[in-house]
């Protein structure tokens, strides 16, 4: 996907960029994108690498531009493998035409080098976190090569992430978890928006299940043995859908009251949250989508008190914490909200779930954008200004 001739559009006056690290899929940091892309539909799109055929309409409407990486065989479906060789791409992409920039960042995005009168905001997911808190369980998933290829690029990598992280002019968090790693790897201040969830798409149902629900992936970190071992041990039902690696060693320690339905479409996932009891999130996410679309679907969540979730299930009309990340701090969690659980109002529920609508997203993420900009412009005014 070659760069395009044709100048970039403008509007009021101004160029604008909207930088992605690649765009392969519809995920949670695509939804931003996109949520971005109709505040900003002049906006052109740069990113690594980009598989078309997985975007939305509202992306493929843009001009996307990409790096050389899109020319190398393989690299839309191994991306992941060219990571040393991103932050070269990154800086290779020309953005000298553009007055307002706003990068992505989870993989590397906000490492692109603007002009020097630009304005750089980045919407920080996370920190890359494979080449920090992350890095030797990513680097375990690799090949021998893999490995000590990591084992080299992860120190300059590390350092790149930290020097490029003075190329923004103002972070914007998606929690203040994110904001406080932020702060840890970076030494800088961020605002926190939290990302746009489509809570319109989900149906509020008309009181409580029988079941519990987990959702997701079934990897490690996710933590979903911590639901199955505490629904086994008390019989509860519970409602597994998702699959991983830990599939097998889940379904090993289920007992008679947990069913596994393996990966389900949209549809079936939203029919399951809008008639559990409650969903179960026992693990840590930077921010976590999958609790607001429960409360979105009026019903509870249950969860770790550790990450995003802390900023979204923020009171015992919602949901409950639990304290450990342990079957033992769960099941306590569960006795508890089983002797409150008739309180709850599932009404109240959504309405809560709609502070994080995709609406409230692009209203404050358009004020911080113009306050901001606001700001450049009279500071540049004043600075040539000065110089007169």
């Amino acid at each position: 996907m070659a760069p395009s001739s044709t100048a970039p559009r403008r509007r009021g006056g101004r160029r604008v960029a909207i930088v992605h690290y690649w765009l392969v899929a519809m995920r949670g940091g695509e939804k931003v994108v996109e949520e971005l892309c109709r505040m900003y539909p002049e906006a052109d799109i740069f990113t690594l690498v980009c598989d078309r055929d997985k975007l939305s309409d509202t992306l493929k409407r843009h001009e996307i531009r990409t790096s050389f990486l899109q020319r190398i065989p393989g690299a839309r479906k191994h991306y992941t493998k060219f990571l040393p060789l991103m932050p070269f791409a990154l800086e290779h992409l020309d953005l000298q035409d553009y007055d307002l920039v706003i990068s992505s960042e989870s993989g590397p995005a906000k490492g692109i080098i603007t002009r020097p009168d630009a304005l750089h905001i980045c919407y920080c997911h996370s920190p890359m976190r494979y080449i920090w808190d992350q890095f030797h369980l990513y680097r375990q998933e690799l090949g021998f090569a893999g490995r000590m290829m990591m084992t080299l690029a992860g120190p300059p990598l590390r350092a790149w992430d930290v020097t490029t992280s003075a190329r923004v002019d103002a972070f914007v968090a998606n929690s203040a978890h994110v904001g406080r790693r932020i702060r840890r790897f970076y030494n800088r201040d961020s605002s926190v928006i939290h990302p746009p969830v489509a809570v319109d798409d989900f149906v509020q149902g008309s009181g409580p299940g029988e079941f519990y629900l987990y959702a997701g992936q079934l990897t490690a970190y996710k933590r979903a043995d911590i639901a199955v071992k505490a629904c086994s041990e008390s019989r509860r039902p519970l409602v597994v859908i998702g699959e991983g690696e830990q599939t097998e060693r889940l379904k090993a320690m289920a007992g008679p009251t947990v069913t596994f339905l393996g990966r389900q479409p949209f549809d079936v996932l939203k029919d399951h949250l809008s008639r559990c009891k409650a969903l179960l999130f026992p693990g840590v996410e930077d921010f976590g989508i999958l609790p607001v679309e429960a409360m979105a679907s009026g019903r509870p969540v249950i969860a770790y008190a550790e990450g995003g979730v802390c900023e979204t299930v923020t009171s015992p009309d919602v949901g409950l914490w639990f304290q450990e990340q342990t079957t033992e701090s769960l099941l306590g969690a569960l006795s508890d909200f089983e002797s409150i659980e008739h309180r709850m109002d599932p009404a109240t529920i959504r309405r809560h779930a709609q502070s994080f609508s995709t609406d409230v997203f692009r209203r404050t993420m358009g004020d911080f954008i113009e306050t901001r900009w606001a700001r450049h412009v009279a500071g540049s005014s004043a600075g040539h200004g000065a110089g007169a």
